[in-house]
C-alpha cells in the first residue's frame, strides 16, 4: 500500500496551481518530507465574492486563499448590494447601472485612486497600505461628478414623485366637494412647500401663471434649497380641476423637469393645437394636414382599419368641425371633458386603448405632456392657437410664429428630461388616491427620457398608528386629517 501524504490528501484538481487535472497522483519517496505549499495572497480581496470558479479559483489561491487572505488584510471593503463579475484581476461593479450608462471597471493590478476630486487624488497617494500590501475594492459610482442635471437626476426623480403625490393627496381630500378652486389651492400650496425642500434650484417655466391667477409657482419663481443642480421645471398640480370638483375620472398631478433652456415658454400664447402619436405612428403624421388623412396614416402604421382607431378629442364647441370629420373618416372618439395632459401621455401607452389625440388645448400642457412623451418615445406637433388680433400680436412680438410647427424637441429639447405624474382620481393611466384607516395610497409614474425607463410605484402612505391615533407630527401638506409624511 502506498503511504500518501496528508497535504495531497486535501488537495483537490481546482485548487490545485501546480499539478494538472490529467497528471496523476505520484507517491512520495521514503524517507522525504514534501514541502508545503505556500500561497500567495490573491490581488483582489472583497468580502462577499464567494465563489471565482474555474481557472480563477486557482489563481486566486481557492477557498484557503480566500481564508488566509481574510486573516492578512484586515481592511477589507465589503462590496453590498452590487452584482459583481470576477475576469482574471478584473472586477466589474454594477451599482444600479441603467440600460444607457456604462460599467465601471476597476484593474486589480493597478492601484485604485478615486478621481471625483483632487483632494481623493491626494488622499490616494497617501494611502499607507502599498499596492504590493494590499488592493482595497471601493464601491464606484456610475454617476457624473459636478452640479450637472445629469449628476442625480435618478436621485432627483424620486424627489419629484414625492412633489407630485403631496399635490395629489391634498387635492383628493376636494373631489366632487364641488369647489374646484379650494382644490386647486391646497394642491398648489403642497406641491410648493414639497418642492422647498428638494435639493435643487428650479426655476417654474410652466406654472399656474397668469391663467389661473395663481399666488404661487407663478412663471419665473424659483423653487428648491438653491443648491445645484440647476434645472428647468414645468409643473400642473392639478390637471384638470373641473374633473376634481365634479368627482370625475382622469385628474393627475404632474411635474416635468429639464435642463436650463430646454422648455419652451409660451409665453402670451395660451392656446396650442396639438396632434399626438404613440411611438409606433412617428414620424407618419403631419398637423398641417387634414385629420383624415392623419387618420389613415396612423391606421397603416399601426396597421389596423381606420375603424378601429380610436381617438381622443376635447369635448369643446370649438371642435365641433374635428369631430365629425374624424366621424365621417371612420375612426372611433372619444371624448373627455378635461385633462389632455393624461389623455396625451395615455396615447403613448400601449394598454390603453387609445391611439391619438387631436385638437386645441392649453399650451402649458402641451409642454408638460411634451416631456413625458420624450420619455415614452412617442411624438407631439403643435400649432400655436390665438384667439384674438390682440394676442396674435404679442405673441409675435414675443418672437413667436403661429403660423410654425412646434415639434417635440422644440417643446422640450435637452437630454437630462424626466417626468412624474400620480393620479388623483381614477382614470386611463392611473389610479387615484385611495385613503384608508392608516392612511392613503398614490398610484405614480416615473419616467426618464435618456433611459427611456417608465417605472410604476404604488406607494403606501402611513400618517397613523395601528390605534387609528395620528402622529404629533401635523399634517401641513394636506391640510389636516394626519400627518403626511413622504
Amino acid at each position: 500500500a502506498y503511504r500518501v501524504s496528508h497535504e495531497m490528501r486535501a488537495t483537490s484538481t481546482a485548487l490545485t496551481p501546480y499539478r494538472t487535472a490529467g497528471e496523476p497522483l505520484r507517491r512520495a519517496a521514503p524517507g522525504t518530507r514534501r514541502p508545503m505549499r505556500t500561497i500567495a495572497p490573491p490581488t483582489v480581496v472583497a468580502k462577499g465574492l464567494e465563489s471565482f470558479g474555474g481557472s480563477n479559483a486557482a489563481n486566486s489561491g481557492g477557498s484557503l486563499g480566500r481564508r488566509n487572505a481574510r486573516r492578512s488584510h484586515p481592511k477589507i471593503v465589503p462590496i453590498s448590494n452590487a452584482r459583481r463579475t470576477v475576469a482574471k484581476n478584473v472586477v466589474l461593479q454594477d451599482n444600479g447601472v441603467e440600460d444607457d450608462e456604462s460599467f465601471t471597471a476597476i484593474d486589480a493590478n493597478k492601484r485604485y485612486a478615486p478621481q471625483h476630486s483632487e483632494t481623493s487624488k491626494s488622499n490616494a497617494e497617501t494611502n499607507k497600505f502599498s499596492a504590493a500590501q494590499n488592493h482595497i475594492v471601493h464601491q464606484i459610482s456610475t454617476e457624473p461628478s459636478g452640479g450637472t442635471l445629469a449628476s442625480c437626476n435618478r436621485n432627483l426623480a424620486l424627489e419629484m414623485v414625492r412633489v407630485t403625490e403631496s399635490a395629489a393627496v391634498a387635492a383628493a381630500r376636494w373631489l366632487g366637494k364641488g369647489d374646484k378652486i379650494a382644490a386647486d389651492g391646497a394642491a398648489v400650496r403642497a406641491m410648493r412647500q414639497a418642492l422647498m425642500h428638494v435639493e435643487f434650484s428650479g426655476r417654474v417655466v410652466i406654472g399656474e401663471g397668469e391663467k389661473d391667477n395663481a399666488p404661487m409657482l407663478h412663471n419665473g419663481e424659483v423653487v428648491g434649497t438653491g443648491v445645484e443642480p440647476v434645472a428647468e421645471i414645468a409643473v400642473d398640480p392639478i390637471d384638470g380641476t373641473t374633473l376634481v370638483a365634479g368627482g370625475r375620472n382622469g385628474a393627475v398631478s404632474v411635474i416635468a423637469i429639464a435642463e436650463r433652456g430646454a422648455m419652451f415658454d409660451p409665453g402670451p400664447a395660451f392656446y396650442m393645437d396639438k396632434l399626438v402619436v404613440g411611438p409606433a405612428a412617428v414620424g407618419h403624421v403631419d398637423i398641417t394636414r387634414s385629420p383624415t388623412v392623419n387618420v389613415h396614416a396612423i391606421a397603416r402604421a399601426l396597421k389596423k382599419p381606420v375603424s378601429e382607431v380610436t381617438c381622443v378629442v376635447l369635448d369643446r364647441d370649438r371642435h365641433v368641425g374635428l369631430i365629425e370629420e374624424l366621424r365621417m373618416a371612420g375612426a372611433r372618439i372619444k371624448l373627455i371633458s378635461d385633462g389632455d395632459v393624461e389623455a396625451a401621455i395615455a396615447v403613448c401607452d400601449p394598454e390603453s386603448g387609445v391611439d391619438a389625440l387631436f385638437g386645441i388645448g392649453g399650451t402649458p400642457e402641451g409642454v408638460i405632456a411634451a416631456a413625458a412623451i420624450r420619455c415614452m418615445g412617442g411624438e407631439i406637433q403643435g400649432q400655436l392657437w390665438v384667439r384674438s388680433p390682440e394676442e396674435a400680436a404679442a405673441c409675435r412680438a414675443a418672437g413667436m410664429d403661429p403660423m410654425k410647427v412646434l415639434r417635440t424637441n422644440d417643446l422640450c429639447g435637452g437630454e437630462e428630461v424626466f417626468f412624474t405624474v400620480t393620479g388623483i382620481s381614477d382614470g386611463d393611466l392611473l389610479d387615484g388616491v385611495n385613503f384608508h384607516d392608516f392612511g392613503a395610497t398614490t398610484h405614480s409614474y416615473i419616467m426618464r427620457a435618456p433611459s427611456g425607463t417608465i417605472r410604476y410605484m404604488k406607494t403606501y402612505h402611513r400618517w397613523k398608528d395601528r390605534l387609528g391615533q395620528t402622529n404629533k407630527l401635523q399634517d401641513s401638506l394636506t391640510g389636516g386629517g394626519g400627518v403626511f409624511e413622504l
